[in-house]
């Protein structure tokens, strides 16, 4: 199956920490993204080559909907199968993922991502990660921010420490595939 194709998410289940996010699946798996989400209040900018997954909680918090942005690693038949969706865009491309929670490519290899929580109905999150490293965010109404940091290519964010990596022991969607 193809792994460059706009897949609809289904509902996942989420459980809020204090250490991290923890996503069940829908095949029953869960995954951790690890640490207490960074605020952000207005647009959040990924370095280039970063995977991309939005999490939007409906307001109990507990279930919410997932999405990879132009993920191209995890085939069609595996993301169905977890309830993660994707959706891939085209470099000057933006799109609307959920009420309130825009994404776009502005070039680079780079995803913006814009959100309202108010209008999303839920918590925002973003995790932002490669093999090495793994950073967690949340859209939050200004006067809830604590941090006014929301571009993830300054120095700060370029630090990789033991803290930003996953669990070592659950397992992610893409390493579920079979090549």
């Amino acid at each position: 199956m193809s792994a460059r194709n706009d897949v609809p998410p289904s509902t996942v289940g989420v459980e809020l920490l204090d250490h991290g996010v923890e996503v069940e699946y829908t095949d029953g798996r869960t995954t951790l993204y690890r640490g207490v989400p960074e605020p952000v209040t207005d647009t959040l900018t990924t370095p280039p080559k970063k995977e991309t997954h939005v999490l939007v909680t409906d307001p109990t918090e507990t279930e919410g909907v997932m999405l990879y942005v132009n993920d191209l690693k995890t085939h069609d038949d595996i993301l169905e199968a977890t309830g993660v969706g994707r959706v891939v865009l085209e470099d000057g491309e933006a799109e609307e993922i959920f009420p309130g929670v825009t994404v776009r490519r502005p070039g680079g290899m780079r995803t913006e991502v814009e959100a309202d929580p108010e209008i999303a109905r839920g918590r925002v999150f973003v995790f932002v990660e490669d093999d090495w490293s793994e950073q967690s965010y949340e859209f939050v109404v200004g006067d809830r921010a604590t941090s006014d940091v929301t571009d993830t290519d300054d120095a700060e964010h370029a630090v990789d420490t033991d803290d930003d990596q996953r669990s070592g022991d659950t397992e992610r969607t893409e390493g579920a595939q079979e090549s």
